[in-house]
């Protein structure tokens, strides 16, 4: 897996991914103990209207950025939005009111749904090959934990010296140190198709094709159990560590990091397992994974005494973060095979808007039933919303789901150039790797 860092226009990006999240990972501390120091024992519901804002910002604006952005363009964009995510976090420590930090987070998120899956949608471009890709994930997966894991390591030892209002300069320095390195990357050439497509068309281009795709469909449903079993982990961390368990602020670290450590664990080998076990079998089965683990945490903290609580608490975010790695990371690799080149950045910037559409839903659920309810509800709220993810992903997602596909096209005239790519029997059928574009409007019925 480390060895796809011997790419160097993958590596620049790779470590402008690193830095970024760094300093995101600090961001997602101080803004929890943002929230705890306005708000106190409200702070679940603070944080949860907060990272619903987040949501909202990813939903609505990351399909229209991906469509006005032209591809010259890119890298002056990517550029842009870390700016902009390096102004807001600088802005957040100087707030004194919870309105303010509902403003900010939406300035800076609103440059992420810019910058996210326009970054995610270069890396198939510059590795094209599918084992170098499935690597370049899971890589990938380890930066994002970082967020998880490193990030609030470095945190906890930072809150040490200095207040948790310092971590913000953290995070405009990683956002700054992303720019960089975006600046010194060449940019691959991308292809352009023969259609003219407006910024309408191209917003919904990537919609159309993740809605007609019955794999994407399943991933659709898979992204609502990933965002029910973390969004538990990100809203409630902060109240059952400091209001449930009476732990310090540097508790609250730790037991993120604990998320960050499984997840990371994961990332290490899915790589081994993917080339073992179908994209399908290793994403619903993280997800029913999660599932369990929910259910299990809740029947067992009744049970034990609160010593024993802490070590559950950890030991239960590790297993979610194994679970959610497992079934968040293959994606990628769903997104390639389902699109071509000049149709793969509107689709990921769909992937992008649908799947944080879902954590639209869970973050200020969760929220709000630990706030009202209590953490057990809000508990057996996400678990119930985790089931029925995987339960619709298994329906939706057929187990038998190849790449070529032999199909027909009436509508087309016999020496129509695309079929003369391809052997045509008799009846006008023909096999390739069947994507939804210009030439294939619906997926092909079995």
């Amino acid at each position: 897996m480390i060895e796809i860092l011997s790419h160097l226009r993958f590596r620049r990006l790779f470590f402008a991914q690193v830095v970024a999240l760094v300093g995101t990972g600090l961001a997602t501390v101080a803004l929890a103990l943002l929230a705890y120091d306005l708000a106190g024992a409200n702070a679940g519901a603070v944080l949860g209207t907060a990272l619903a804002i987040k949501m909202i910002a990813y939903v609505t604006l990351a399909p229209v950025a991906g469509a006005l952005i032209p591809p010259a363009r890119r890298k002056v964009a990517l550029i842009a939005f870390d700016l902009v995510r390096a102004s807001a976090a600088l802005a957040l420590p100087f707030v004194t009111e919870i309105w303010q930090v509902y403003l900010l987070i939406f300035l800076l998120q609103s440059a992420s749904a810019g910058f996210t899956p326009l970054f995610q949608s270069l890396i198939p471009e510059i590795l094209t090959e599918e084992r170098d890709y499935t690597r370049a994930l899971s890589l990938s997966r380890l930066a994002y934990d970082l967020e998880s894991l490193l990030s609030p390591a470095l945190a906890a030892a930072l809150l040490t010296v200095i207040s948790f209002h310092g971590l913000f300069a953290g995070t405009s320095l990683g956002f700054l140190l992303s720019a960089g390195l975006v600046l010194s990357t060449a940019f691959p050439v991308m292809v352009v198709s023969t259609t003219t497509y407006g910024p309408y068309q191209r917003a919904i281009r990537g919609m159309r094709i993740y809605l007609l795709t019955p794999r994407l469909r399943g991933l659709m449903a898979l992204n609502l159990a990933a965002a029910a079993a973390a969004s538990m982990v990100f809203v409630n961390t902060v109240v059952i560590v400091r209001v449930d368990l009476a732990q310090p602020e540097s508790a609250v670290a730790l037991a993120l990091a604990c998320f960050g450590a499984g997840s990371i664990a994961a990332a290490f080998a899915l790589p081994w397992l993917l080339d073992r076990r179908t994209d399908r079998q290793v994403m619903t089965g993280g997800s029913l994974a999660a599932v369990l683990i929910l259910i299990l945490l809740e029947l067992t903290w009744a049970r034990v005494d609160m010593s024993a609580r802490w070590s559950l608490l950890l030991g239960g975010w590790a297993l979610l973060g194994i679970a959610h790695a497992c079934i968040v990371t293959p994606g990628g690799r769903l997104l390639r095979r389902s699109a071509n080149d000049a149709s793969r950045p509107a689709l990921y910037a769909a992937q992008f808007s649908l799947s944080h559409a879902c954590w639209l839903l869970t973050y200020p659920l969760v929220g709000w039933l630990g706030a009202t309810a209590g953490n057990t509800t809000a508990l057996w709220a996400m678990a119930g919303m985790a089931a029925l993810g995987t339960l619709l992903a298994w329906r939706l997602w057929p187990a038998h789901d190849p790449v070529a596909i032999e199909h027909a096209h009436p509508e087309l005239p016999a020496a129509h150039p695309h079929l003369a790519e391809y052997e045509v029997d008799a009846n006008g059928r023909h096999r390739h790797e069947f994507r939804i574009d210009d030439f294939h409007a619906h997926w092909p019925e079995r």
